[in-house]
């Protein structure tokens, strides 16, 4: 990845805010949705511009698709995550957006059998799905 196409990717407040989530693991699109408080066409739009950025990956699971962080990223996108994770504790909304997503992966956790396939459950919570 290019320098440039790095830093256009990190210049979003939204954007800056999904990757501070998937540092702790993959999300759903509708659990990014619940976190970020935001429409979901507003979210795909910015969850596009990071995927063309190579910043995520994303895998299909049934009807959902289960975005996490790029497994290989570029040495300047690391490092800029490193950044990120390092003084995420210092911004209020990252801090409010780490709060919401706990609460909705624990809600996810405590989903009754047949609300939510296992595998998307298992994605979610342990970055491992077999679809």
């Amino acid at each position: 990845m290019q320098l440039l196409q790095v830093y256009r990717c990190l210049c979003d407040e939204t954007r800056l805010r999904i990757l501070n989530l998937l540092l702790d693991g993959p999300l759903c699109v509708c659990h990014l949705v619940a976190v970020l408080e935001l429409d979901q066409p507003k979210i795909s739009r910015h969850l596009k511009s990071l995927r063309d950025s190579a910043a995520v990956e994303t895998k299909r699971c049934f009807n959902w698709t289960i975005y996490r962080l790029a497994e290989n990223p570029s040495a300047v996108l690391e490092n800029n995550l490193k950044c990120l994770q390092d003084l995420r504790g210092e911004e209020a909304v990252f801090q409010a957006d780490l709060k919401r997503r706990e609460e909705v992966v624990n809600d996810l956790a405590a989903c009754g059998e047949g609300q939510l396939p296992q595998q998307i459950r298992d994605l979610c919570l342990t970055a491992k799905c077999d679809c």
